[in-house]
């Protein structure tokens, strides 16, 4: 019996000895939408061998009317059961692949996707692993249940309680995801009112794509369940911090599990592998910008002003840089990573973590040399000064990011055809929405002077 029908056989097994009446089987679309279909739990032993069909044209960006049979395979190690169920229907929770009819993995499925950029990196001897940092709100729900932007306390950063009064939601939130298997590691309120962040334990890309998924399903859950509305838009609320996805990065060795990102020879600490990883990612950030800030609103978030980075640059300590190096500790040679701050939760993990994979690699492939580090508030400097200095901006909306996009086939293709060209159809469709619309803003600015 080899190690994925042991996988298998556990799986079946656990499921018996918590009473299981139902699997949900969870899947993600191109655009990161969590979709998933259930089952009886008779049926879960079918679906771990043989998968269970679906219509892959329903979901948007799959496939056409004509060829809509498709097939969910769960992945065993996925499974977990869910935190709120109960006696009568206790149900299991498991993250799916997607596979054609002649058993082949789909090339739409974006944990495919990532799946095959991991295989490439070890190839060449790399582990990637990340530590995703995902920021959200809690909203207050009107007396109707409607969704509004008053959010559940007026705290700030750190803030202690009384003071947090959404303390007891993060420990709800906590407990959920620990039940879920997350190892949950901190949690804080973060700098606005009604914004928070939880962060759990740095591990391998795919693993770290699924609980990502399950984070963010866990949150929104419990917040329903407290009558809360919770959302991982990046800019929210006018005036205040938006919300980030901050992933820290490293390639370990596929031999010894050994950090190769940590060198004794170096300021920072950080050896030649990851001096060409980052510059790859500076040079490739503007690209990978359209999938790790996927949204109309993510751009309003990347503006000046609001700690979230702006330039193409690189630093220690300064956190208005692109990529940080978090400051090193000796004896940790393991935690030495880089951590890149343009990413938003809005953004699909599966396909955030693979270009940025790609970037990384195509500048070690190159030996991409990395420029000198910003140690200076890089917001403090005129355009002339940043020209000078070679600094380039990140896009300034989702449609120059498209751009970026479509012209970097690094990038293209470690996603893919099929999901490069749905995805610029889709996302070109919805800054076109965008453009057409009259916000409240304009009204109020032009309607009485024009």
């Amino acid at each position: 019996m080899d190690h994925q029908q042991d996988m298998e056989k556990e799986v079946l097994e656990r499921a018996r000895q918590d009473a299981v009446k139902f699997a949900q089987l969870q899947f993600t679309d191109i655009y990161g939408n969590i979709k998933s279909v259930t089952i009886p739990a008779v049926q879960l032993e079918d679906a771990i061998i043989q998968g269970v069909w679906f219509d892959g044209s329903s979901i948007e960006g799959f496939t056409r009317i004509c060829e809509s049979d498709m097939y969910l395979k769960p992945d065993p190690s996925t499974y977990a059961l869910l935190p709120w169920g109960n006696e009568d229907m206790e149900t299991a929770r498991l993250v799916c692949d997607i596979y054609t009819p002649e058993n082949e993995p789909f090339a739409g499925d974006p944990r495919f996707i990532l799946k095959r950029m991991l295989d490439k990196a070890e190839n060449l001897g790399f582990r990637y692993k990340v530590g995703p940092e995902l920021e959200f709100f809690l909203f207050r729900k009107d007396e109707y249940g409607g969704i509004q932007t008053k959010t559940n306390d007026t705290a700030g950063y750190f803030d202690f309680a009384p003071r947090d009064s959404a303390d007891l939601m993060r420990k709800k939130i906590v407990y959920a995801l620990q039940f879920l298997g997350l190892d949950v590691e901190m949690s804080h309120h973060e700098v606005a009112p009604g914004q928070h962040e939880i962060d759990f334990k740095y591990g391998e890309a795919l693993t770290q794509a699924d609980k990502c998924n399950t984070f963010k399903y866990v949150v929104k859950c419990t917040a329903q369940r407290n009558n809360l509305y919770a959302s991982f838009m990046p800019k929210p609320i006018y005036g205040e911090n938006g919300s980030g996805m901050h992933v820290h990065q490293s390639l370990f060795d596929l031999s010894t599990d050994k950090n190769i990102f940590y060198s004794n020879d170096d300021t920072y600490h950080i050896s030649d592998i990851a001096k060409h990883f980052i510059a790859g990612q500076l040079a490739h950030a503007r690209s990978i910008c359209a999938i790790t800030a996927p949204t109309v609103n993510s751009y309003k978030r990347l503006v000046p002003g609001y700690e979230a980075p702006v330039y193409v640059c690189w630093a220690s300590r300064n956190r208005s840089a692109l990529i940080r190096i978090p400051r090193y500790s000796s004896g940790r040679e393991n935690s030495v990573r880089c951590e890149l701050r343009s990413p938003d939760s809005s953004c699909n993990p599966y396909l955030a973590f693979t270009v940025m994979l790609a970037a990384g690699l195509d500048g070690i492939n190159k030996k991409t040399p990395l420029p000198e580090p910003t140690e200076f508030d890089v917001f403090s400097l005129t355009n002339t000064d940043r020209e000078e200095r070679g600094i380039k901006s990140l896009p300034e909306s989702l449609n120059e990011a498209l751009i970026e996009l479509e012209g970097d086939t690094v990038i293209t293709d470690a996603l893919g055809s099929h999901i490069t060209d749905v995805f610029l159809r889709g996302k070109r469709e919805e800054w076109m929405q965008y453009q057409r619309q009259v916000t409240p803003w304009e009204t109020e600015k032009y309607f009485g002077q024009l």
